[in-house]
């Protein structure tokens, strides 16, 4: 079974299990809204990719840990879209949801989905309970504070920040949790697995904001030039484009060097070149060019 189609079966059976008999249909469509169709599943292929270098031994509690991974994220672009944040109508090319389904039902897609990131992990891992505890850990990491997703979008609210830790927290907690929890799936060390995961969300978030700057709203499904408008911390505007792009080029080539030993080295430090360096679209880096 090919990556995609693991992370999309998980995901379907992780909502369908949160539906039952008796959940609120509407609460329901909400939080599908939120997960389907699908984005760039960036995250939980990172983290079946790190569990298949590790050596991976049990695909259900792999596949448990990257659908985690994804309902977290998911429920993170639900909050960050609502009016009191970015207030954003569009998200992956159609309304966002409280734009669909009304700002009190948004509010507790998003919730439902934090919630329901912790019962996939704990489905997954049903048949090795040692390996549950650091799954749970990693995910609650990623989740508040100080460094998860929480304390990123809370730093948009102070009068001042780091960049670097912005992004740290903004972005890169839920990449560092993808790359630690594949490893932690798979039995492995978690721990030398972090580095990678802060890395690549670096890089992604340096990618983001060139085209937040240099997109149009077509191009990625979502408003821009957002954090101009909203005073918000941005490579792009801090450094320059030029200056950005040098700095994901830097970014992807020392995530590439911290992959640790393992098996399936090799191979994922070449994914992770290529996959670091698709984040920017080939147009629009000639663009910035």
């Amino acid at each position: 079974m090919d990556v995609v189609t693991r992370i999309e079966r998980s995901l379907s059976a992780c909502l369908d299990r949160a539906e039952g008999t008796s959940a609120p249909p509407r609460l329901l469509a909400a939080m599908r809204h939120a997960v389907f169709p699908r984005g760039a599943r960036i995250r939980p292929r990172l983290a079946l990719a790190v569990a298949a270098a590790c050596g991976e031994d049990d695909p259900a509690i792999a596949d448990g840990a990257a659908a985690a991974i994804e309902l977290l994220h998911c429920a993170s672009l639900v909050h960050d879209d609502l009016p009191c944040f970015d207030d954003a109508e569009t998200r992956r090319g159609r309304p966002s949801v409280h734009r669909a389904y009304g700002e009190p039902l948004a509010v507790l897609a998003g919730d439902a989905l934090i919630v329901l990131s912790f019962q996939a992990i704990a489905w997954g891992a049903l048949r090795a309970p040692l390996r549950l505890a650091p799954l749970m850990q990693t995910l609650g990491d990623a989740a508040g504070s100080p460094f998860g997703i929480a304390a990123g979008q809370a730093w948009e609210c102070e009068s001042g920040v780091d960049l670097g830790a912005y992004q740290r927290a903004k972005t890169g907690a839920l990449f560092a949790a993808a790359t630690v929890a594949g490893a932690a799936a798979a039995g492995a060390d978690p721990r030398p697995w972090r580095l990678l995961g802060e890395k690549l969300g670096e890089a992604y978030q340096v990618a983001d904001d060139i085209a937040d700057v240099l997109s149009g709203e077509a191009d990625l499904g979502k408003p821009v030039g957002q954090d101009a408008a909203r005073g918000r911390p941005n490579a792009a505007l801090s450094m320059g484009v030029s200056g950005a792009l040098m700095h994901l080029e830097a970014l992807a080539e020392e995530a590439a060097a911290s992959i640790p030993p393992c098996p399936g080295a090799a191979q994922l430090r070449a994914l992770t070149l290529s996959e670091a360096r698709r984040l920017l679209p080939k147009d629009l880096s000639q663009r910035a060019a």
